[in-house]
């Protein structure tokens, strides 16, 4: 079975490009069709309020429940206080699998972290580049999945895709998707190093073309069983979890808290009189 594990859907608000404009999906189901894609995983494009957003795709899942998985996508500031209300809604009420956060709205934060570990649902989560934070959520969460897309970088950052590798490589809860990575000797580096259980083929339709994504994934010329898993088998693993179990209590809000502040040293010695 071949899933793509990243595409849009659905309309956005914000009118400034493609991405929180409009995500329709009869090109890229055509596309996909012909590319033998079998199920994809669809999140909203950007939007100002992610509980409508997120339901608009889950009436579209619902069209077809054995061709869709939805994940929850979530501002995670904008949405502070309430990521385990709009998960539990996109999990109980539409069957949704995991959770979708972007930088470009806000950094993820703990709350989503929370919320993921408490429901067993990986989050997608593009960095954007910042890649440093993936440490910090492997060690932090490691009962998490933790999907990265991009190789760490849409905009085709070398070194940040560089160090995402060895970050892929070293730790067990984080996952990278190939969609939109250009750099092909990147995407080779990544299986080799960190293993074809790691990687999960996405496209980010419907702005890119499945069939040219899926074909990256053809000229690994990997053996059957790990193409068989990074096409489909990989991101079947992560969202089996989901559903096995009642969803526990309602999470407690996480009130913000002073943080006293620390002094750097270094920058102390640093304006120290000579």
């Amino acid at each position: 079975m071949i899933v793509d594990c990243h595409c849009h859907a659905g309309l956005g608000d914000g009118l400034t490009g493609p991405w929180d404009t409009e995500a329709r999906l009869d090109r890229y189901l055509t596309r996909a069709a012909a590319a033998g894609i079998d199920r994809t995983v669809l999140f909203a494009a950007f939007h100002s309020d992610y509980a409508v957003a997120n339901r608009a795709v889950a009436r579209i899942v619902a069209t077809q429940p054995d061709r869709f998985f939805g994940f929850a996508f979530v501002h995670a500031a904008r949405d502070a206080g309430r990521v385990d209300t709009l998960v539990r809604e996109a999990v109980e009420g539409h069957g949704f699998v995991g959770i979708k956060v972007h930088r470009y709205d806000a950094r993820i934060t703990r709350e989503v972290c929370d919320v993921a570990r408490a429901h067993s649902l990986p989050v997608l989560y593009d960095v954007m580049g910042e890649v440093s934070v993936v440490e910090l959520l492997a060690r932090e969460y490691p009962d998490v999945a933790f999907v990265i897309p991009h190789l760490g970088s849409f905009a085709d950052d070398w070194s940040a895709q560089i160090a995402f590798v060895h970050q892929l490589a070293r730790h067990a809860n984080v996952f990278t998707d190939t969609s939109a990575v250009r750099r092909f000797d990147l995407l080779e580096d990544a299986v080799r190093r960190a293993g074809a259980h790691k990687v999960l083929f996405g496209s980010d339709g419907p702005w890119l073309h499945p069939g040219i994504e899926l074909e990256k994934i053809r000229l690994l010329g990997l053996a059957p069983t790990e193409e068989a898993r990074v096409v489909g088998k990989n991101v079947l693993q992560l969202v089996a979890r989901v559903g096995r179990r009642p969803l526990p209590p309602a999470l407690p809000v996480a009130l913000p808290r002073e943080v006293p502040a620390v002094p750097d040293p270094w920058l102390a010695r640093e304006s120290a009189p000579l």
